[in-house]
C-alpha cells in the first residue's frame, strides 16, 4: 500500500522532470541526458546495495535508502519553487534520487521471497509489477494537470508529500536480517554475484533481452518533441503518452495468472520482448493520440509479462545470501537499460529524425531479440520446472 501511493508521486516527476528540461533546453538530446544522470548512481549503488542488502538487516537498509530518495525529492521541489530553472541542478537531485532508488530496488525485491512461499513468487512479482504500473498510469496524468495549474512546484511537492508513505511502509516492516553465510559487502561481494550471474546462461540471457528491449526501443525521451510536433505542446497529450505503456501493464498485471504456468520462460520472454519492440514501432507511425496510446499500451501488456518471468527466475535462482546482489545487477539492468535506451533515442532523434529514432528502434529491439535470444540454446530450451528455491 505505501508503494502504490508513492508510486503516484513518482509518475508526477516522472513526466514533470523531463518537461522540465525540455523547456529549459528545447532538446530532446538534454532530456536523454536525464538517462546518464539516474544510470551512473544506479549502476554504482545499485550493485553496492544488493551487496550490503545481503550483509545487513533490510528493512534498515530500505529505511536509509527511503531517505535518501525523499531529500532529493525536497531538493528538486527547493529549485522549482525559487523558479531557479538550472538545467544542472535538476541533474543533480535526478542523480541523488536515483541514488536511493538503488539501494532501495534491490533490497525490496531481496526481501519478496523471504516473506513469501516460492510457488507464490511470480503472483507476487506480477502484485508488485500493478502497483507500480498504477502509479505509471495515473501519475503522468496528475503531473499533466497538476503542471498546468500550478506549474512544477506543484507537481514536485505533491511528489514529496505522497512519497511519506513509502517511508511509513518501510517502517512497518520486521526485522529482516540476513540468513546463511553472510560476505561483507565491497568490490569482492560485488564480483561473487556478478559471476554468478556469468555462470548460469539462463539468468545472463534474461538481463541480454531486457538490455535490448530497453536501449533498442524505450521511446520515452521523444514523449515532449513529439507532443511539440504533434500535438501543439498538450499536455494532457504528454500525459496519455507517459501512461500509456503503465496502461497496459496494469491491464497485463491483472490477468497475469497464467505467466506463472509457463515452462518455456526462455521463449516466452523472446516472443513477448518481440512484440514490444513491434508494438513500439506501431506507436511511432501513429498520428493519432489514441492509437499511439493503444499501441503503446499494448507494448505494456508484454513488457509486464517478461518482467515477471525474469525477476521470478532471478530470486528463486539463487540462495537468500546471493539474493541482494543479484538484486543489485538486476536494478542496474532494468533502471539503466532504459536510460541508455533514453539516450540513444535523443542522440538518434537529433540526426535521423524523430521517425527514425523511434520506429526504426523498436524494429532493431524486434530482430535483435529473436536472433541473439534463440541462438543460446540453454535459454531457448530452459524449463521453469528445473528451477530450485
Amino acid at each position: 500500500m505505501g508503494q502504490a501511493v508513492s508510486q503516484l508521486g513518482v509518475g508526477v516527476t516522472v513526466v514533470a522532470v523531463g518537461q522540465q528540461v525540455f523547456e529549459i533546453t528545447r532538446s530532446s538530446f538534454w532530456v536523454g541526458l536525464l538517462g546518464m544522470a539516474n544510470l551512473i548512481p544506479l549502476i554504482v549503488f545499485g550493485l553496492w546495495g544488493g551487496a550490503i542488502a545481503d550483509a545487513v538487516d533490510r528493512r534498515k537498509l530500505l529505511i536509509i535508502g527511503s531517505v535518501i530518495a525523499w531529500a532529493a525529492t525536497l531538493f528538486i521541489l527547493v529549485q522549482a519553487l525559487f523558479g531557479l530553472g538550472n538545467v544542472y541542478l535538476i541533474f543533480a537531485a535526478v542523480a541523488v534520487n536515483s541514488t536511493g532508488a538503488a539501494i532501495t530496488g534491490p533490497t525490496r525485491g531481496a526481501i519478496i521471497p523471504r516473506i513469501m512461499r516460492p510457488e507464490l513468487v511470480p503472483a507476487a512479482n506480477a502484485l508488485n509489477s500493478l502497483v507500480y504500473s498504477i502509479g505509471a498510469v495515473t501519475g503522468p496524468m496528475i503531473g499533466a494537470v497538476l503542471m498546468a495549474v500550478s506549474g512544477f512546484a506543484g507537481a514536485y511537492a505533491v511528489d514529496a508529500l505522497l512519497f511519506t508513505a513509502s517511508l511509513y511502509a518501510a517502517l512497518r516492516l520486521p526485522s529482516l536480517p540476513p540468513l546463511g553465510e553472510v560476505t561483507r559487502p565491497g568490490a569482492r561481494a560485488v564480483a561473487e554475484g556478478l559471476s554468478f550471474i556469468l555462470s548460469h546462461p539462463v539468468l545472463l540471457m534474461s538481463f541480454v533481452v531486457d538490455i535490448i528491449a530497453m536501449v533498442f526501443a524505450m521511446p520515452r525521451a521523444l514523449f515532449p518533441q513529439l507532443t511539440h510536433e504533434r500535438f501543439g505542446d498538450s499536455l494532457i497529450a504528454l500525459g496519455w503518452m507517459n501512461s500509456s505503456m503503465a496502461i497496459g501493464s496494469v491491464v497485463g498485471a491483472l490477468f497475469s495468472g497464467w505467466v506463472g504456468r509457463v515452462s518455456r520462460q526462455g521463449v516466452g520472454l523472446v516472443v513477448v520482448i518481440a512484440i514490444w519492440g513491434l508494438s513500439v514501432a506501431a506507436a511511432g507511425l501513429a498520428h493519432d493520440l489514441w492509437l499511439l496510446v493503444a499501441f503503446m499500451a499494448l507494448g505494456g501488456v508484454a513488457d509486464v509479462f517478461s518482467s515477471v518471468w525474469r525477476q521470478s527466475i532471478l530470486q528463486l535462482y539463487a540462495p537468500d545470501e546471493m539474493r541482494g546482489r543479484l538484486q543489485g545487477a538486476f536494478m542496474v539492468v532494468v533502471a539503466g537499460g532504459p536510460r541508455l535506451g533514453e539516450l540513444r533515442a535523443g542522440a538518434m532523434a537529433t540526426t535521423l529524425g524523430l521517425g527514425g529514432a523511434w520506429v526504426g528502434g523498436g524494429i532493431a529491439c524486434a530482430v535483435t531479440v529473436i536472433v541473439v535470444g534463440l541462438s543460446v540454446s540453454g535459454f531457448r530450451n530452459y524449463r521453469a520446472r528445473s528451477l530450485q528455491p
